[in-house]
């Protein structure tokens, strides 16, 4: 006992405990997370010898809510990157003083609690050596202590300008020195725009992104032999998966994790540089079906704003196919009401729309999206069965769950690989190959245009570019005319054009994209947004990339995809800003403004409830996801939930989201509703600041099943005079 407090009354102590919680302990957090890239430590260095330097010496009073704030920061940036992938931006630090975020946060909940446990220690012995110390002057640093961080950081900044990486942003920087870069970045933007002077941003020209190019040498003679259409999706595959494209573009990425998709990519047509747009499946989704790029943000989904078209939904694929006479059919395996899939797909030309309900087979393994993926492999194949037998030639669309969050796979495949993600994917693997086996027994390749994709990736760590690199594997009877690889940039803008465009059909002038089906003599522009870079190509041999700090660095790259490309340079400015300008103006090929557009995510469906809610996700029950609300703006919300069962109560909760955070509504926690006392609700919120990937989650426990006829969601000027009680019903957004 003397010991100890003979040492905590050393008069260095208190600089030694403040050096092990602001400088040890964030390496050693870095190292336990995997997120060693060296341009972390030393990002997380120059931060901890700032703090140092900054806050050696000062009264205790005055440090520890420094410390604290630093401490919320670290606790955050581990859970936010274990739960969602990404490094927390200013948006996310309003719920650092978020009551509800707080109370979530220190409930054990955390899914790194050692994290926060080390910090609260560190923290402790630092105030214990502040009080044993008091009265004694602790030590000066020499003024040289303040050239530390200075280099530090200055050396993190030339290492990024001079040898760029695509590594995540978690893996460069700790949160402080991200926000303090993004913030010189924006100085220096504005600085830069100041300097300019007078000069006008032009519009960016926009045809070689948005324009329809059928101009290519056809592949096929004559239309396509093929009867019917299948699509299968797969859940966060990235291209490199494939074998072929990864011996195509001379990929360092080796490990065979799907040797049955390879083993059938031998077989086929074959698109290595293949561009995913974007993250979320919704979004992947629309670009494949409706010939569009999704919002190059984090902007209310284009499918939720098809919601608002009586004429551009009947140009997606669904819908031209039905105009021809197939019969369309869109089939997952989780539940249709998250992310309004149960609306957008009807009203996008699907003529019958399914989702877990379908299915009367049982699951191998408990997965809380809905089918494990052999069970969905299984019914979809007697999916197919049934659909053989109609004399109507059909288009289906297949959605799998089984490889997204949280990842499960049996324990035979836990035990063979070294994560749950990689046993997911394997899993998946043997039940995709089982199908693919299943349908060649059937006849169905013989007369069946089949396209295996995935809706997003879900990235390989130390793989360049992973995050946009899908993969597009077309089967085809005749597939001898077809070349097993496909040269050229595509992404799933292309897929409605050249589905439509195999047929010989013709092609709404509305689509974007070129055609797989012929070979083009030049190059294409092509964009896409993932892990929080802004990508694109001019078709020229040019590669921009843009980043949170709003610079831009451009590389020399024949393709998209790419396992290396050689460093140009980089600029901010004008230049920067045209590369933003037409993300912009993709994001609006829908609609201008997100402001007064009304939409409604109630339904006469009948909606059984579980004893008990289990995930806020996959649990809710109705669509409203990932909306945009500018800032300045009012949102309004009209509510009206019914209990079926006049003898049975039911509980329903409402909760929002916004980039996963919960937003507080002042909603109370919990709502009866009985046969007798329907749940009616009218209420709004303001949005000072502008608001992305907002999600309403309303939730629902209790015996029997309940109706939520009414869900409109309203985003308006606030000096709009209209109440919601004016709205007339047909003056909502409704879907087919």
């Amino acid at each position: 006992m003397n010991i100890i407090r003979h040492w905590l009354q050393h008069p260095r102590a208190r600089l030694i405990a403040l050096m092990g919680l602001v400088l040890v302990a964030p390496l050693c957090l870095r190292a336990a997370m995997g997120w060693s890239d060296p341009l972390g430590y030393l990002s997380d260095l120059g931060i901890g010898s700032l703090l140092v330097v900054l806050l050696h010496r000062r009264p205790w009073w005055l440090a520890l809510p420094v410390l604290l704030v630093w401490g919320l920061f670290t606790v955050a940036t581990a859970e936010l990157v274990s739960a969602v992938g990404r490094l927390p931006n200013a948006a996310d630090l309003n719920y650092l003083i978020d009551p509800q975020f707080l109370d979530k946060s220190t409930s054990g909940s955390f899914a790194q609690p050692w994290l926060a446990a080390s910090l609260l220690s560190g923290l402790l012995v630092w105030l214990l050596c502040q009080w044993a110390g008091r009265g004694q002057p602790a030590p000066r640093l020499p003024h040289s202590a303040w050239a530390a961080p200075v280099l530090l950081l200055v050396t993190h900044w030339g290492a990024q300008y001079l040898h760029p990486t695509d590594a995540d942003q978690w893996q460069l920087f700790n949160l402080p020195h991200q926000l303090l870069a993004a913030g010189v970045g924006d100085v220096q933007m504005r600085a830069e725009e100041w300097l300019e002077g007078d000069v006008v941003d032009v519009p960016p020209q926009m045809a070689g992104l948005t324009q329809l190019d059928l101009d290519g040498q056809q592949l096929l003679g004559a239309p396509g032999r093929a009867r019917n259409v299948l699509i299968i999706t797969l859940e966060g595959i990235p291209g490199a998966y494939v074998g072929v494209n990864r011996q195509a573009l001379h990929s360092s990425y080796q490990e065979n994790l799907m040797p049955n998709l390879s083993r059938w990519a031998e077989r086929g047509m074959n698109t290595p540089d293949y561009v995913l747009h974007s993250h979320q499946t919704i979004r992947g989704l629309y670009a494949m079906l409706c010939g569009d790029y999704d919002k190059l943000d984090n902007g209310t989904p284009k499918g939720v704003e098809m919601l608002t078209q009586t004429e551009r939904n009947q140009a997606c694929l669904p819908a031209q196919l039905r105009q021809h006479g197939f019969a369309t059919h869109y089939l997952q395996g989780a539940g249709l009401r998250f992310m309004a899939k149960d609306k957008i797909m009807p009203h996008i030309g699907f003529d019958a729309t399914h989702g877990l309900e379908w299915f009367s087979n049982s699951n191998y393994l408990e997965f809380p999206w809905g089918k494990d993926d052999k069970a969905f492999f299984e019914g979809a194949l007697d999916y197919v069965g049934q659909l053989k037998k109609q004399k109507q030639p059909w288009m289906l669309t297949l959605l799998t769950v089984g490889t997204h969050q949280p990842y499960s796979a049996p324990e035979e495949y836990l035990q063979r690989y070294d994560t749950a993600k990689q046993a997911a994917v394997g899993y998946l693997d043997d039940a995709l190959g089982q199908f693919l086996d299943g349908l060649e027994r059937q006849g169905i390749l013989k007369d069946t245009l089949v396209v295996i994709t995935s809706d997003e990736s879900h990235g390989i760590d130390g793989v360049r570019l992973a995050s946009s690199w899908g993969f597009n594997l077309t089967l085809a009877p005749e597939q001898d005319q077809l070349p097993r690889v496909k040269q050229g940039v595509y992404g799933h803008v292309d897929l409605s054009t050249s589905i439509l465009d195999y047929f010989s059909l013709p092609v709404p002038p509305s689509l974007s994209g070129r055609s797989l089906f012929r070979d083009y003599a030049s190059g294409r522009e092509i964009m896409s947004y993932t892990n929080g870079k802004l990508r694109y190509h001019d078709g020229q041999g040019t590669l921009t990339e843009c980043d949170f700090q709003q610079r831009c660095r451009y590389y020399s790259s024949a393709g998209f995809i790419a396992d290396r490309a050689t460093f140009a340079g980089q600029y901010g400015g004008l230049r920067a800003r045209q590369i933003s300008a037409r993300a912009e103006a993709l994001d609006r090929t829908l609609l201008r403004t997100p402001l007064n557009q009304r939409y409604q995510f109630g339904s006469p469906a009948i909606i059984p409830l579980q004893a008990q809610i289990k995930d806020d996700w996959a649990d809710n029950l109705i669509g409203a996801q990932y909306l945009e609300m500018p800032k300045g703006s009012q949102t309004r919300v009209r509510l009206t939930v019914r209990s079926l069962d006049p003898q049975e109560k039911v509980y329903i909760l409402l909760k929002a989201k916004e980039l996963e955070q919960d937003v507080p509504l002042g909603l109370p926690e919990e709502m009866l509703v009985t046969g007798d006392q329907p749940l009616e609700m009218n209420f709004s919120f303001d949005n000072p600041e502008s608001r992305k990937a907002f999600s309403f989650h309303l939730l629902g426990y209790g015996v029997g099943a309940i109706e939520v006829s009414d869900f409109t969601v309203i985003t308006e000027d606030p000096g709009q005079p209209e109440s919601l009680d004016d709205i007339p019903d047909e003056a909502i957004v409704h879907s087919s």
